[in-house]
């Protein structure tokens, strides 16, 4: 006979794997039930470009800093008035003499030693003079459309940001990629979905843009994007997905450039977390996306071991300790001759548990008291350019 406590550790298991799955199931579904009944948003009324001002830092970018600025006279090139800046966080290689040639066009500030992306940010920002600011990573590559696209989402006096959609570039070149991509696709998604019901909740540093009067200074080792925008959020202004405004990147394909990308990434934003969740708890709705959107994948890696850990308890119940050992060998031995075999269901089932891995250690690393406040690009995720 079954007893009690078998089935409470199922039922604890049984939770746990819920929460793991929830960002992306549980939570778009309360998001298009949502949207279904608000219905279909009123467009904004019509009303004057704003003017812009396109900000950008950069650390070590000499491969692609040229592209970029190329990239960013054309956008300029498309609205009435944009203006364009750039700050080089004390490179030790020959970022700041490429852009030498455009310092006619683009306002470049040099930084004497490093400071960090959010200390470079705030700089720009305070000298920036456009309604809009359109931020953006040196390694990005924005559709000349971008801004065009993005100008009418704040003639709404609601709107305070807008976020881009992230396209990644590279998702044939390995498993790690592939999966990259992957979760990107699902994350626009839901991103696009927040939009319609209720706000995007944070935004990418790839290209978001926000109302210049609403920045919110950056403490220099927190991460910008994230912070900016929720503070907008919990200002009472509405976050927009643009999926017309797109913006193009390589992600990493070398399984340790990721792993190392996700500890930085999940530390950054639970830094954030400490510092906003007193505000965001204050209001309901946003507090629940916030939780379901961002807190839960922070934690994936935790859940899903618990939720393993229950279930295993749960079988030594009912089998010998033995067999539940047999079992798990079994399992272990048939994935890893999967990825023996390079089966590309293999590799890509490896890359989520890598991302989720880094994750969860990063979260770690935030609550141990790590802030990341600079760092050095991942090589993978960067196209050599001309020496």
């Amino acid at each position: 006979m079954i007893s009690t406590s078998f089935w409470l550790l199922i039922v604890c298991s049984a939770a746990f794997f819920l929460l793991s799955i929830h960002p992306f199931i549980l939570y778009p579904a309360s998001l298009w039930l949502l949207k279904k009944i608000r219905g279909k948003q009123p467009a904004p009324p019509g009303g004057e470009t704003p003017s812009f001002s396109i900000c950008v830092c950069a650390y070590n970018e000499e491969s692609v800093i040229a592209a970029k600025a190329e990239n960013m006279l054309a956008l300029a090139k498309t609205v009435p008035n944009c203006e364009l800046l750039i700050y080089v966080d004390g490179a030790s290689d020959r970022t700041a003499e490429r852009l030498q040639p455009y310092a006619d066009q683009i306002r470049v500030v040099v930084g004497p030693e490093r400071r960090g992306k959010s200390y470079g940010m705030n700089l720009l920002v305070a000298r920036a003079r456009g309604d809009v600011v359109v931020f953006s990573d040196a390694n990005v590559m924005l559709d000349p459309e971008a801004l065009r696209a993005i100008g009418p989402r704040f003639t709404d006096p609601k709107v305070g940001c807008v976020c881009g959609q992230l396209i990644y570039s590279n998702a044939d070149e390995s498993a790690m990629a592939s999966s990259g991509s992957l979760y990107w696709r699902v994350e626009e998604a839901i991103k696009r979905l927040e939009s319609d019901a209720y706000s995007v909740i944070g935004a990418d540093g790839s290209l978001f843009a926000i109302r210049r009067s609403l920045h919110h200074p950056v403490p220099d080792d927190i991460i910008d994007d994230f912070y900016v925008s929720m503070k907008i959020l919990i200002d009472g202004y509405r976050v927009v997905s643009e999926p017309k405004a797109l913006a193009f990147e390589r992600s990493a394909t070398n399984t340790y450039d990721e792993f190392r990308r996700k500890i930085r990434i999940a530390c950054q934003a639970f830094n954030v977390h400490r510092l906003i969740w007193p505000e965001v708890r204050r209001h309901p709705m946003l507090a629940y996306c916030y939780v379901s959107h961002r807190f839960l994948k922070w934690i994936i890696g935790y859940n899903l071991l618990l939720a393993v850990a229950f279930f295993l308890a749960a079988m030594l119940l009912v089998f010998s300790a033995v067999t539940v050992i047999a079992g798990v060998l079994i399992v272990v031995g048939a994935f890893a001759a999967m990825l023996a075999l390079n089966l590309g269901i293999a590799q890509q089932v490896l890359a989520i548990l890598v991302s989720f891995a880094g994750a969860a250690w990063g979260v770690w690393r935030s609550i141990r008291g790590d802030r990341f406040q600079t760092w050095t690009p991942p090589a993978s995720a960067r196209v050599t350019g001309p020496k």
